[in-house]
């Protein structure tokens, strides 16, 4: 048996599952200029986060000439609307965008994703023939997204707080500290509400099959309800991680 020393170096430790699921969430909040290291004012952390004008029109545009169109060419004895036309100008919208941000070769992420979304869910409703069903996937996603924040926080994996962790240099050493695994847990119990609230209110309108009601509420607490909420995540953030911020 050799007396020499091993000279092998030790294998690096293998990320854990919190370690990567913070990385992507802390580099999507990064894209999405949610960096609380940078020091960026609340509201410019607020008008990024909402992609600016642009990103106000690429959201709000497409629905709002839906339940438009939707109910200038609704027929209250038929008890329905031009749906084709409805949903066909939706998507044109959807796809003039997008095509305006490849053509100026800027972040299109954001516009192909609506793009496809807001695809998918015409399909679904010209295939079913029923103009509530454009707004099947958008429950999907607050279900996915409001399950997953409502389970993390109940965990003691607060997706909210991964994703600063990962922002702060700190990785999951948030879990140590008492008061920030206090914030984190409210701070993903709040936009957990968010997304269950979109539900309790749009949800009774699908079934009433009110789809001028159901688009205009989707509206409502769309960016208005998400502004805000980013702009008390931010500040409370802030707090906890006091630097050179204004």
């Amino acid at each position: 048996m050799s007396d020499r020393p091993d000279l092998t170096p030790p294998e690096p430790d293998q990320p854990t599952a919190s370690d990567v699921l913070g990385a992507a969430l802390g580099g999507a909040a990064r894209k999405a200029g949610l960096d609380p290291s940078e020091g960026k004012s609340t509201g410019h952390v607020v008008w990024t986060a909402i992609g600016g004008i642009r990103g106000i029109l690429e959201s709000v545009l497409p629905g709002l000439v839906f339940v438009i169109t939707w109910t200038l060419t609704y027929d209250a004895e038929a008890g329905t609307a031009n749906l084709p036309l409805s949903l066909g100008l939706s998507v044109g919208l959807a796809l003039v965008f997008t095509a305006i941000r490849l053509i100026q070769r800027s972040n299109a992420s954001a516009a192909i994703g609506g793009l496809i979304a807001t695809g998918a869910a015409a399909g679904l409703s010209l295939l079913t023939g029923r103009g509530e069903d454009n707004f099947i996937p958008g429950f999907i996603t607050n279900i996915a997204y409001g399950s997953a924040l409502l389970i993390s926080a109940l965990v003691g994996w607060s997706l909210i707080g991964l994703a600063v962790g990962f922002l702060m240099g700190e990785g999951t050493a948030w879990r140590q500290d008492k008061r920030k695994r206090r914030v984190f847990f409210w701070l993903a119990i709040a936009w957990a509400g968010l997304f269950a609230a979109r539900l309790i209110v749009q949800v009774p309108l699908y079934f009433a099959g009110d789809v001028a009601a159901l688009g205009t509420f989707k509206l409502i607490m769309g960016l208005p309800l998400f502004a805000p909420l980013v702009a008390v995540t931010w500040l409370v953030v802030r707090a906890l991680y006091p630097g050179p911020s204004k």
